[in-house]
């Protein structure tokens, strides 16, 4: 049996005159589109507060790995998302960033069974070019699937 599945994404915006809390505040109210990334990931943004960023996302097959569990470079690439908008919603016009490791710990396998999965990113310091930032996964019932640590460099 073949699956498929069918997703857009908008053209990639990064407004100049924004600043990531603001870009961050677009994403979540629809007025800029996300990074393309997310969108083939197929997760979205809940929640966006300074320094802290909630993404979330119901388990489906194509982000299986052969074992039939969820891949492990999807639950990555989340935690990473979420760590990186927690530091952008901090950073002025024209500032970027760019993730320098990321060290992430599976807890427990995720399927189509756990339900509902939410990936909180919070940062924890925000030097002038550098910044640490975790990122924590949780089910409905706030059991804990994984945990991240992730160093970043800030760019201006």
């Amino acid at each position: 049996m073949t699956n498929s599945r069918t997703y857009h994404w908008g053209t990639p915006e990064f407004p100049a005159e924004l600043t990531g809390m603001e870009i961050m505040c677009g994403i979540l109210a629809g007025t800029v589109s996300p990074p393309p990334m997310v969108q083939t990931l197929g997760f979205d943004m809940i929640d966006v507060k300074p320094g802290r960023v909630v993404f979330g996302v119901k388990p489906a097959e194509y982000m299986y790995n052969g074992a039939g569990i969820v891949h492990g470079g999807f639950i990555a690439s989340m935690m990473d998302t979420a760590a990186g908008c927690a530091l952008h919603t901090k950073l002025d016009v024209g500032v970027g960033y760019t993730s320098i490791d990321l060290s992430v710990k599976f807890l427990s396998a995720i399927s189509e069974r756990t339900d509902v999965i939410r990936c909180t990113g919070t940062l924890t310091h925000q030097g002038r070019r550098i910044a640490l930032a975790e990122a924590r996964m949780t089910d409905t019932k706030d059991r804990l699937l994984a945990t991240a640590t992730s160093s970043l460099m800030i760019l201006s």
